[in-house]
């Protein structure tokens, strides 16, 4: 399995900026979008995401069919950063059922399980703010909720980011090396 990672956070937290800031990243980088310019300010929010990555980053737009967009880059691409999966669950709400989107997430999970290059992926945490007043806020939130879990589980590491600091919430146990003086002995 190669290397994976989520990135978690409320609004204007640093998600993106952490994301693209990894030192892990080299080689060939596809950046997946998943926003659509539906308005002025996504607009400009766009060109600003756009602006803040490196030129030689591929990039693809995937604002609905996910998976499938994911599957030709990992093949191609030493690593790739989805950015980010609130809007592709709201883009996919909108298109199907609850249960539907919840199937997408699993299929999600499992490329990212099985992907042959490093994946990160950018996600909100939409449920420690204020409870949505209406019953399709709800839905949105309770749905994200559970993409994220599906896709925190698949990935080997897992970040909150609060004001800019990253919180390890996941990392992948450290392996003792052969020649260190701690190390575990076989009987």
């Amino acid at each position: 399995m190669a290397p994976s990672l989520l990135v978690l956070g409320g609004a204007r937290s640093g998600k993106s900026r952490f994301a693209i800031a990894d030192p892990e990243l080299a080689g060939r980088i596809a950046f997946v979008g998943t926003a659509e310019a539906g308005d002025a300010d996504m607009a400009r929010r766009i060109a600003r995401h756009r602006a803040e990555r490196p030129a030689m980053w591929t990039t693809v737009e995937a604002p609905v069919d996910l998976i499938s967009r994911l599957h030709e880059v990992e093949r191609t691409h030493d690593a790739v950063i989805v950015d980010c999966l609130t809007l592709w669950v709201a883009n996919r709400l909108g298109r199907g059922d609850d249960d539907t989107v919840l199937a997408e997430a699993d299929r999600l999970a499992a490329l990212v399980r099985a992907a042959r290059c490093r994946i990160t992926l950018v996600s909100n945490e939409v449920g420690g703010g204020v409870h949505p007043e209406t019953e399709l806020g709800r839905r949105f939130r309770d749905v994200l909720g559970l993409v994220n879990q599906r896709v925190a589980a698949a990935c080997d590491r897992v970040v909150l980011m609060v004001a800019g600091l990253p919180l390890v919430l996941k990392a992948p146990a450290e392996v003792p090396r052969a020649d260190d003086g701690d190390a575990v002995q076989a009987p």
